[in-house]
């Protein structure tokens, strides 16, 4: 399992360019820190008020933690703030793009990830202004949950947010979202066409262009 997860992470990755402004969902999402190609260096924004965080590390002092209370670095010329100016950087289109992970998301890139009805939950975060506010919004997630597709023709939990993803990136492969629905455009060489495709509850779109998981 952590194979696959860091193998998405290690992808999700590859969409960042040198100098973004990134904030990283909780869980998997957060492991992108770690993976990043060679030669990139982002600026990770958390929205309990920190621009500049660095990877997370056991040694840290406690009381610098990320959005999921886990404790992180802070780098040289990083920044503390409010929670108000944390939000208005994310709801003014500051932050280049998020990364974070989804219960349920489907063909129109609506979004479900916050919660599961009767489940107990500390509350929504910033995924809703995350994901509104985010000039890129990519999922990073496991294809399936305990075998039931992830990727639907319509969400069926409480939605996050509508027409909000433009990247999915499981352990199967890479797909954008578009209007026409979900294309796929990478495949990891270990599964085929139709091992996605039955592993996903809507229809998929097979890029022209169709190549290896990078």
């Amino acid at each position: 399992m952590e194979e696959l997860k860091t193998r998405i992470a290690k992808r999700a990755a590859r969409e960042l360019n040198d100098g973004d402004v990134v904030n990283l969902g909780i869980g998997l999402p957060t492991m992108v820190a770690n993976n990043l190609p060679e030669g990139i260096s982002i600026i990770l924004q958390s929205e309990n008020g920190i621009m500049g965080m660095g990877e997370k590390k056991d040694e840290t002092d406690p009381n610098i933690v990320n959005a999921g209370a886990q404790p992180v670095s802070i780098l040289p010329g990083g920044q503390f703030f409010d929670s108000a100016t944390s939000f208005a950087l994310i709801r003014g289109g500051h932050v280049d793009a998020t990364i974070l992970g989804a219960l349920q998301v489907d063909e129109h890139g609506n979004l479900s990830n916050w919660i599961i009805p009767g489940k107990m939950v500390p509350g929504m975060g910033g995924a809703m202004d995350l994901v509104t506010g985010a000039k890129k919004v990519i999922v990073a997630m496991l294809h399936t949950q305990k075998g039931a597709p992830k990727i639907l023709k319509e969400c069926t939990l409480p939605y996050t947010a509508l027409h909000c993803v433009d990247m999915i990136i499981t352990e199967m492969g890479v797909m954008r979202v578009t209007e026409k629905g979900i294309v796929l455009e990478e495949i990891h060489p270990v599964y085929s066409v139709e091992d996605v495709q039955n592993a996903t509850g809507c229809n998929l779109i097979i890029s022209e262009h169709l190549s290896p998981m990078q």
